[in-house]
């Protein structure tokens, strides 16, 4: 039986008006209904057929928009909340900004930029801007903020996603973060329980491991999800993360062997999540389509079993028709029983109840959109992070501020991401945005071009020493999901590109999206961290060169890596 009168409590505060709702709604719903409500979905784009499929075939419970322009978010939200019975969660990754969901969206900065101006008021300010700008379009749900603590700086998928090193600045910023938008009414997510940044693997490529002993994890990720729930989290995302000594713990019959990630561990969903940590809100699994959750046991087992073990909620699919028909087979065999199935969905309702999307349209104004996104108060709160998270980590040449006497000619080495499978290319590359700044500022700027020599054959040592004042590394390297290593790879042969002038000219290299890049560079005595980009970082990053603005930045990690030379 369902305790209905827990939704009383933290963290969803039902009125009895709003439990009835959950109760008469659970009561009506099909079979059908209720396997679709526990499956969140993606979406990519307005497409009339496959909205329809959503609400009419599957009555799926939820479905994040990857970003879009405003007027294909506000199309698309108002096709799927219209062609609902049942009101949608509409969730995005809204860890930057509004950015997030809305490609007219303001980019405050990654988390770690937020750290980085070493003042909480800016948590506050990035989650109010993202709950503002993702109502303006109809999200009701944010996948943040994330409160993996960045311990390795090897891994491939923390790095600047994370408000950094430190638990109780990760606890800080995201409390600040949680609290201005859930009281603005969008729910949500702390992830990836059972904590991500101790393994240098990516879980979207294979299941990872947290390998805190129990009291240094209750020390560290315990504290924060414990104060965050407590505090009144609504969602927990569960990640394709295994933590060995609390699953040990909690079940001591379990072999290596037997240990599974988060988002199949009935230890860590129930034992510890739910009983230990007295979470009642919802549970929302990772992404299902990371190898992660698909290595750990059959799809067809694997579908049905994360919700038997303790997730509400099913986070994307691989082949929707399957999964979906994965699901139904696992409650028609009694793996997922009745009883856990209506829990499951009672909660998906009570969260939707908490947000009173039972008594609203649900339906985006596109007028209000274009007037909340990008607006001139969200646009200054980017502008002061930028300025005052820039860190200057290493200083060794006393070649700051830039001396325009001095300096003349400044060649630039530009080390940029590419294009990925997706067809994503940055739009406007540091170069493209710096190298009129700098001429404007009267400098001689050239852009460096790999000689294509061989040994013996290729440019003068001395063409570099005599010709340029000043060698300015550019290195914009975005830490993704799907990457085994976050290192800078240099051009052949023997590294063509590489910073080997230091004796020679003064470099200064700027990292802007990966702060752990000196360790492929400990040679460069003047090194500065962005720890990420909005409109405004290369602008303010060229007044502190030229000392028109002080760095004041905060190091929210170890920029150094733990190495002695990187400190010479």
């Amino acid at each position: 039986m369902i305790n209905f009168a827990q939704f009383k409590l933290n963290p969803f505060f039902l009125q009895d008006k709003d439990i009835e709702w959950v109760k008469n709604t659970l009561s009506t719903m099909s079979i059908e209904e209720k396997t679709g409500q526990l499956f969140f979905l993606i979406i990519y784009e307005p497409d009339v057929n496959y909205i329809e499929k959503l609400t009419n075939q599957i009555h799926a419970g939820g479905v994040m928009c990857r970003v879009m322009s405003r007027e294909k978010v506000v199309e698309t939200v108002s096709l799927l909340q219209r062609g609902s019975t049942i009101p949608m969660l509409i969730a995005a990754n809204l860890e930057a900004g509004g950015n997030g969901i809305c490609s007219d969206g303001t980019k405050v900065g990654s988390q770690m930029m937020v750290a980085a101006t070493g003042n909480k008021k800016y948590g506050a300010s990035l989650g109010a801007i993202c709950a503002e700008e993702g109502l303006s379009v109809g999200a009701n749900y944010a996948f943040a903020p994330i409160v993996d603590i960045d311990y390795n700086f090897r891994n491939p998928i923390t790095n600047t996603r994370t408000f950094g090193s430190s638990p109780d600045t990760v606890l800080h910023f995201a409390s600040e973060y949680m609290r201005e938008c859930q009281k603005r009414g969008v729910a949500c997510s702390i992830k990836h329980f059972p904590g991500d940044g101790r393994d240098e693997r990516d879980q979207h490529l294979c299941t990872t491991v947290n390998d805190f002993s129990v009291e240094d994890w209750d020390r560290t990720y315990g504290n924060i999800y414990k104060t965050l729930i407590d505090q009144g989290a609504k969602t927990v995302m569960v990640g394709h993360i295994m933590q060995p000594a609390y699953a040990k713990l909690l079940n001591p019959s379990l072999s290596d062997e037997q240990i599974l990630p988060a988002s199949l561990s009935k230890e860590l969903l129930n034992n510890l999540l739910r009983e230990k940590f007295g979470f009642n809100g919802l549970i929302i699994s990772d992404a299902t389509t990371m190898a992660g959750f698909d290595a750990a046991m059959p799809r067809d087992k694997a579908v049905p079993y994360s919700i038997a073990a303790g997730c509400d909620m099913f986070l994307f699919s691989k082949n929707l028709d399957e999964d979906y028909a994965y699901m139904r087979q696992g409650i028609d065999e009694g793996v997922i029983t009745q009883e856990r199935l209506d829990e499951a969905v009672a909660r998906i309702l009570a969260l939707k109840a908490s947000l009173k999307l039972h008594e609203k349209d649900n339906i985006p104004n596109g007028k209000n959109a274009q007037k909340t996104l990008g607006c001139a108060a969200h646009k200054q709160v980017a502008k002061e992070v930028a300025d005052k998270s820039i860190a200057l980590v290493k200083n060794k040449q006393n070649i700051l501020p830039l001396d325009k006497k001095k300096i003349k000619n400044i060649l630039i080495y530009d080390i940029e991401s590419g294009e990925n499978a997706l067809g994503y290319v940055r739009s406007l590359g540091v170069y493209e945005q710096i190298e009129p700044l700098l001429k404007k500022e009267g400098f001689n700027v050239t852009r460096f071009v790999p000689n294509t020599g061989k040994e013996g054959k290729t440019a003068r040592y001395s063409d570099t020493v005599e010709n340029y004042d000043l060698i300015l590394y550019l290195c914009n390297l975005a830490t993704k999901s799907n990457q085994t290593t976050v290192r800078i790879e240099w051009m052949n042969p023997m590294g063509v590109n590489v910073p080997r002038f230091v004796k020679s000219v003064p470099t200064i290299f700027v990292s802007t999206e990966n702060p752990y890049h000196l360790l492929d560079v400990p040679m460069v005595k003047t090194y500065i961290n962005t720890y990420g980009m909005n409109e405004y970082t290369v602008p303010c990053l060229v007044d502190k060169l030229l000392g028109r603005s002080k760095f004041t930045a905060q190091q929210p990690v170890d920029a150094f890596c733990g190495k002695w030379d990187t400190r010479i």
